[in-house]
Parts: structure tokens; sequence; C-alpha cells
């Protein structure tokens, strides 16, 4: 049984998620980025709501190899690289170079078809508002956080519609902000908040970036 509110799908989380931001409506030096792929949705709609401009941020697990649906770590746009250090511990340092390598020609790849020629959003000096459509882990949005710090954002608020609560508390120590419309006590998974949790596809996430006002620049 799942108690609080389930969203008709991203677009209305996103929606929903804005009205928590509302302070950040039409700021000059706010930013949003939506994490690929769920989580563009989302920001498209806070973006939109806020009358700032959007742009993605790319993150990429670390999948052990032979079994990668148990995560390493992951890696964010901008060289943001965390790992779990007991999981990674079972790899040498060939096995875990190469991960990474491989994890950041993905990367490359999925920035270069979601935004086509326009170049990355510039987040130094700005307000930084990281969205995802929900954290279980929050190990990737950890690596964004860390990933967007290093390219000097002046603050960074982590903002969802679900999230487990140790998720909530783990980056509360990174981010200057953790904005959580929902932390239930019984947690799952983020797709049981949604009657619509079909995968969001890279023409999607390419579609919303193409249409987004104001433009990010």
């Amino acid at each position: 049984m799942i108690v609080g509110r389930v969203f008709r799908d991203r677009h209305d989380a996103g929606r929903d998620l804005a009205r928590h931001l509302a302070r950040y409506a039409n700021v000059p030096d706010v930013v949003v980025l939506g994490l690929p792929r769920g989580g563009v949705p989302v920001a498209y709609e806070v973006a939109a709501a806020l009358h700032v401009p959007l742009d993605v941020f790319v993150v990429r697990k670390l999948g052990f190899p032979g079994h990668e649906e148990l995560a390493v770590g992951a890696i964010a746009s901008g060289g943001g690289v965390i790992l779990d250090q007991d999981l990674s511990a079972g790899l040498t340092k060939a096995q875990l170079d190469a991960v990474i390598r491989r994890e950041f020609a993905e990367l490359d790849r999925r920035e270069s078809i979601y935004r086509r020629a326009r170049p990355a959003l510039s987040v130094k000096g700005k307000v930084v508002i990281l969205v995802d459509d929900g954290l279980a882990t929050g190990a990737t949005m950890h690596a964004a956080v860390r990933s967007v710090r290093s390219l000097g954002a002046k603050r960074i608020v982590v903002a969802v519609p679900v999230s487990s609560q140790q998720a909530v508390d783990s980056l509360r120590l990174e981010a200057d902000d953790v904005i959580a419309t929902q932390t239930p006590a019984a947690f799952y998974a983020v797709g049981a908040f949604y009657d619509d949790f079909r995968q969001t596809s890279d023409e999607e996430v390419e579609a919303l970036l193409s249409s987004t006002f104001p433009k990010a620049s």
C-alpha cells in the first residue's frame, strides 16, 4: 500500500515540485538541471514554472564488471566521480579505470544526442537546482552534486518529487538544500509513486531541451 500522493506522470510531478520552489521564480542566477532521462520531464516543468533556464546534467552508474546492475559508483558531467569504497575495493585499478572510461564515453555520447549543437549551460556562480524523478539510494545525485560544486556553482539545491529518507539525509551533508515533496516511511521504489512511469526516451529528452524557455545560455 502506497501512503502519499501518486503522480499521474513525471510532468504532473514536476508541476507539483515547482510549487515548493516558488522562491526561485524569475531569479536571474538560477538554473535547473535535469538528470536524464527520467528527471528531464520533471525538470522541464520546474524550469517552465519558475521561468528559468533548463539544461541536462548526465550521470552514469558504474556497474561492477559481470554484474552491471550492482553499482560501484557513479560519474557525472564535468568529471565528478563517486565510489562505493567497499564495492570498488573488489576491483583492480585497471578494471575500475576501464569501467570509468567506458561510462565517460557513453556520457559524452548522450550529451551530444541531448544537446545537439547547443553548448552546456554554465553553472559558475549560479544557484543550481538539480532535479530527478525520485531518489532511492541517492548515489547518482551525490555524483551530480559533487560535479556541479567543482564547476563553481554558488548554491546547490536538490529537488525531487519523492525520496527515501536515507537519501535525503545523506544529500543534506553535501547539497545546500534538499527538497523532497514526499519522504514516505515505506519506500520501495520510485516508480511506485507514479501511475505512468514508462521509460523516458532520448528523443523526448532532446525535444524538451529544444523547446525550453528561457533558453540555456
